[in-house]
């Protein structure tokens, strides 16, 4: 078999925990996961270029049960949600905003956008990942209707740009990518 060129970082693993946001994978477990995007990997499909050198997306035609992780705030008022949360123990909350998963329509995701990282930035952000020697790691999930890039969400580009030490990558904000991922957010919602 050969060695595994994307492995799974640990803050990914939240595609398989119910209670979290976003797109969730409950037909394939991580490591049945991760076996069908290095197959498809080495089987041709194409790296595309992210928001930073070190940032890479993989989209896939989705072979699971994956939905779509976002859906339209139009019509869907009734269900947009809000409240500070951190990703993780050690990071400040900040105010986030979701459609609660329970009433909205939820449609399977026809694409996933694979989100990664070089496993170099993820050990300069002391970040876990489940194979150190792999080449890159999912950072995140998402199901999409299309085969392109979601802009990340504007808090998203304001973690980064706060540092590693913030739990950002030190990247500072486009202006012109946090235009265009404002114009997109006000639109869409995370569903959760």
């Amino acid at each position: 078999m050969a060695e595994a060129i994307i492995t799974l970082a640990d803050c990914a693993n939240k595609h398989w925990n119910p209670a979290k946001g976003g797109t969730q994978i409950t037909s394939h477990g991580p490591m049945e996961f991760m076996k069908e995007v290095n197959f498809q990997l080495r089987a041709g499909a194409t790296l595309v270029d992210g928001y930073a050198p070190f940032c890479k997306h993989l989209f896939l035609r989705n072979w699971t049960d994956a939905l779509q992780g976002v859906g339209s705030i139009a019509g869907n008022e009734h269900a947009l949600r809000s409240d500070y949360e951190a990703r993780a123990d050690d990071e400040m909350e900040v105010l986030v905003r979701w459609l609660d998963k329970a009433l909205v329509e939820q449609p399977r995701a026809a694409w996933l956008d694979i989100v990664l990282y070089s496993t170099e930035q993820m050990r300069e952000e002391n970040a876990a990942v489940a194979n150190p020697e792999a080449d890159w790691a999912v950072v995140t999930i998402l199901g999409t209707p299309t085969p392109e890039e979601t802009p990340m969400p504007p808090i998203t580009a304001w973690r980064n740009a706060l540092g590693i030490e913030e739990g950002g990558s030190g990247v500072p904000v486009n202006r012109e990518a946090y235009d265009k991922s404002v114009r997109y957010w006000k639109v869409w919602a995370i569903i959760k």
